[in-house]
Parts: C-alpha cells; structure tokens; sequence
C-alpha cells in the first residue's frame, strides 16, 4: 500500500536497491576524491505525490547552491527507498512518519501526531543516520470519503458521524484493507463501534469513480489523492484516531548534509508549507490535468516566493 502498509521482505530491498545501482549513477558524486559532492541523488516512489516534491528541491537546490540534482523515480516502495538512501545510491526522498510501524526499530505506540514524528526523526537518526526535517505540512492517510451532497443531506462531517446510517450504506474499499489484522475493517469495526450494511472491495484506482456513480456510499480513500477534488467528495475526520498519522517530511542522509551544509537551508524552507488542500491540488493537475510535475513544482514555488 504505498508508502504504508506492508513491510517488504529484506531481499526485496536489497533487489530493488541493485536495479537502482543498475541503472542509476552509484551515490553523489564530486569533482575530486575527498571534496563535497555535486551532485545529489533524490529518490521517489511511483506515485505523482514524491515526484512533485522532488521537482520543487531540484528547482530549490539548484537555485541557491552549486549543487546539481537528479531524480531516481519509481522505486518500488518505501522500503526500498530507505534502504536505497542506506547505500548511498540516493541520498535524500520524501518519506512518511507511519513508516516507524514498519518494524525498523523498537517504538512505543501511539497515533499521537507529534509523538510519532519525534519517533521518526529519533529512529532514523540513531538507525540508519537519517535527518528526518520537520513536515511539509500534510499528512497523506487513509480517510472515510462520501459525495459532497451526501455529507451535506446527514450532516457528515466526522467518522462517527456515520453511526447510524452505516448499516444501509454500502463501502467500497481498497481489498488489501479488508484483510489486514491491526489497521483493517475487522479493527476498525471494534474500534468504532459500527459495520457497514454492504462492502465492495476494489482496486484503490477505482473506488473514486464508484462513489461518484453512486454504485457505493462510502470509499475509503487517500487524504491527498486527486480523486476526492476530481470527483467533488468530502473526506471525514478520523475523530477517533484510528489511523495512525502519515505526515510527509523530507529524510537526508546526514553525511551529505555535513559536506553540503548550505542544504540544511534549502530543505527547511519547505517545511509547513504545503497542507492537504494544496498537495491534493497539485497532484490534481498533474495526474487529472496532465501537466508534468516539473511544471507544476515550479509555479507552486514561484506562487509561494521561494522560486524566482
């Protein structure tokens, strides 16, 4: 599930991490041995959302220092991405704080937002010499999503709103979901006290199209995913907290920004100012709209002053 959900097998980070090195540059590179890098490597997933926001630090880098970019796209999953930036292959992505559930290091649980970012910037930092900066200011977790006009009939504005009607409603939800033991339906349904009368697994691809065609009620979605303005649908506070939190923050490896110290700069420059609203938008333009996310990266930095 993205960067969420299933923590791969070692193996598999390891076979992604030798394609990487197969077709990509080995690690930064400087002009001579012993001299601060001039190039840095960023690595994205194959979702838009880490690809534009790589476009926006290659725009940023590259303007306010010497230092030249290139993105690594399309590596598999998170995982894959941590251990990609562990031998230097990439040395800075986008990750996001619920990755500390994916069983790296000893953690205490919780889904207190703050708790858990202190978690990851302390986890990453003392496992893998990671610097996890401050978030963007957006999270991108599951939510309850309904139509616009159906929130507005019932009054729909948080999980628990969906009480009494859940019995005659139908869900439609990604099918891995359904499956999984700790953050699944079978959780969700003791944690909150309710079932839903009919539930429709499908690919997550699917699930805006069938809310908007009113073949179901309910889908369970993405909190930036482009689907929720394409298709006018309102997402549903989690008032319980049964989500855990999912905010993103860029991650660098901390011997790069001990040879590169100008970045540390270029980096916070970021941070609380992206929320949800704006990440959905931009995705939207890119996977909805087709523009390329190097476009839209730049008129997002030029609207906020941080591009000339």
């Amino acid at each position: 599930m993205r960067k969420k959900g299933i923590l791969l097998t070692v193996s598999f980070a390891l076979l992604g991490s030798l394609v990487l090195s197969a077709c990509s540059d080995q690690g930064a590179s400087s002009g001579k041995e012993g001299a601060a890098p001039a190039s840095i490597n960023i690595g994205t997933q194959t979702y838009t959302e880490p690809k534009i926001l790589a476009e926006m630090y290659k725009a940023l880098i590259e303007q306010n220092t010497k230092v030249k970019v290139k993105i690594v796209p399309d590596l598999a999953a998170s995982p894959i991405v941590i251990q990609s930036m562990k031998n230097n292959d990439i040395q800075m992505a986008t990750l996001y704080t619920g990755e500390i559930f994916n069983g790296y290091f000893d953690i205490q649980d919780t889904k207190d937002r703050k708790e858990v970012l202190k978690q990851a910037q302390e986890g990453f930092d003392k496992t893998f010499a990671f610097k996890w900066f401050e978030p963007y200011g957006f999270e991108n977790t599951y939510a309850f999503t309904v139509r616009k006009e159906l929130a507005d009939q019932h009054k729909l504005s948080t999980v628990s709103d969906l009480k009494e009607l859940a019995q005659t409603m139908k869900l439609g939800v990604d099918t891995t979901w359904l499956e999984r033991d700790n953050d699944g339906y079978r959780a969700f349904t003791k944690f909150y006290g309710f079932a839903f009368g009919e539930r429709f697994p499908m690919e997550i691809s699917l699930v805006y199209q069938a809310v908007a065609d009113k073949k179901v009620d309910v889908v369970l979605a993405y909190t930036t995913d482009p689907g929720i303005k394409q298709y006018n649908l309102q997402a549903l506070k989690d008032d319980k907290q049964f989500f855990p939190p999912y905010d993103a923050s860029p991650v660098v490896r901390k011997d790069i920004l001990q040879q590169l110290p100008e970045l540390n700069d270029v980096i916070t420059s970021l941070a609380g100012k992206i929320d949800a609203e704006a990440m959905t938008a931009l995705n939207y333009e890119v996977d909805v709209n087709k523009r390329s996310p190097q476009e839209v990266a730049a008129q997002f930095l030029k609207e906020i002053g941080l591009l000339k």
